[in-house]
């Protein structure tokens, strides 16, 4: 269902403590720091991979950290004030609404989403020292994968999904409010109702917004597979059929948007287009060794994937098909990301390998200051080449790994069309 779909029928006075008043049509405060934090954290994560490959760990204090960890801090700090305010508000006072709408653990109330973001922020934070004191034990650059690294990495998880239900939760209660017929007929009003509206749309956007950072960050982790050099393997496309239609299938679900694939992976396009072409305007020098190319800038993340090309074939599958059965449409989507993913990169990869593609646009000229000359990536040569009979094997893997991520997203998503608190 589109945005214009959504039926505005006039809020209803009294339902969770929702009003008809200036407040209750604007989206909740600390869901806009949410995804300020959440943003915060995508730019810091791809500016500190770029420090790392352009000048190394030099010291912790780095504006790249500090994006990334004030998302743990304003999210900590946030939804524990969430937390503490609804469980202790007096009645009357503007949190006392949100305790209607809200979960217990442990005698405190707050939205799940509040619990989720506050846990991941505290995470975070708590992983900051315990990187530094790895990186002096241990090393700087010795491994991506570390234990301060996993906790990291989960505790900004726990904040995207905890942002994500706050969204989806304050998004839903407004829809059905809105189904409702008006408590007062008579009081209801032209402004009332396109506030009403406003609202639902904002919320779907940030909805679809962080939906993008979702796939932003389920393509951040598959980079070992979909490294520009291993578009001729058939893992590359296995990879990414098993970590997205799963996710675009439950965007689709919750957001009840017609283009919910095709506007993620916009999002996660823009970010990286943007990082592609802003970071190299900025300086570097490597400041650890050994130094095999001599780096001047700050080297950027690869061109993204065409993952858009599916995003588009998905969504318009879906908007035929919305009476099939769940695993008729699931089995189909399964086979059409694998075939539009696979003849869209495919020869895409090939231009990448050319010398048409070294200039700022695709950015195929930047390299690590530790890439090796004989390296596949300085050779600009693809690494692993699949022969025909293990691509189309993999591809029947991907297929069938993109039909049960399908089937699972398309189940998750409905579920997630009922959670209110």
């Amino acid at each position: 269902m589109g945005a214009s779909a959504f039926p505005v029928q006039g809020l209803v006075a009294g339902r969770a403590g929702v009003t008809r008043s200036g407040a209750g049509a604007r989206a909740p405060w600390y869901v806009w720091c949410g995804v300020a934090a959440v943003t915060s954290a995508t730019i810091g994560g791809v500016w500190d991979v770029s420090w790392h490959r352009s000048i190394g760990r030099d010291t912790f204090w780095t504006p790249a950290h500090m994006m990334i960890y004030a998302c743990g801090v304003l999210a900590a700090v946030v939804c524990g004030y969430l937390v503490f305010a609804t469980t202790f508000g007096k009645p009357g006072e503007r949190f006392a609404a949100l305790k209607a709408s809200s979960v217990s653990v442990l005698g405190f109330h707050a939205p799940m989403g509040a619990f989720l973001a506050a846990w991941g922020g505290i995470a975070m934070m708590t992983s900051a020292p315990f990187d530094n004191w790895w990186h002096d034990a241990y090393g700087l650059d010795v491994k991506i994968v570390s234990p301060p690294h996993t906790l990291l990495i989960l505790g900004i998880r726990a904040v995207g999904v905890g942002v994500l239900f706050l969204i989806l939760a304050a998004m839903n209660r407004a829809a059905n409010e809105s189904a409702l017929p008006p408590a007062n007929p008579s009081a209801a009003s032209n402004a009332d109702l396109s506030a009403n509206a406003a609202k639902y749309k904002t919320l779907q956007r940030l909805l679809l917004y962080m939906g993008g950072l979702m796939i932003s960050g389920q393509m951040f982790f598959l980079q070992e597979y979909t490294w520009d050099i291993q578009l001729h393997s058939a893992g590359a496309y296995v990879a990414m059929a098993v970590a997205l239609p799963v996710a675009f299938a439950m965007l689709a679900q919750a957001a009840r948007h017609k283009w919910a694939a095709t506007i993620s992976a916009a999002v996660y396009t823009a970010f990286l287009l943007a990082e592609q072409w802003i970071l190299p305007l900025f300086p570097a020098t490597p400041k650890l060794g050994p130094v095999y190319y001599q780096v001047t800038h700050m080297v950027p993340a690869k061109f993204p994937i065409l993952i858009i090309i599916p995003a588009i074939a998905l969504d318009l599958l879906w908007q035929r098909t919305k009476h099939w059965k769940t695993w008729q449409v699931a089995l189909a989507s399964g086979v059409l990301f694998i075939a539009v993913l696979t003849a869209v990169e495919w020869p895409f990869a090939s231009l990448l390998m050319s010398k048409a593609s070294q200039n700022r646009f695709f950015g195929t000229m930047y390299f690590d200051y530790n890439s090796r000359p004989q390296g596949f990536d300085r050779l600009r040569m693809f690494f692993h080449i699949s022969t025909m009979q293990e691509l189309w094997a993999g591809l029947a893997r991907g297929a069938a790994y993109g039909a049960i991520g399908t089937w699972v997203g398309m189940q998750f998503g409905k579920w997630m069309r009922s959670v209110q608190r």
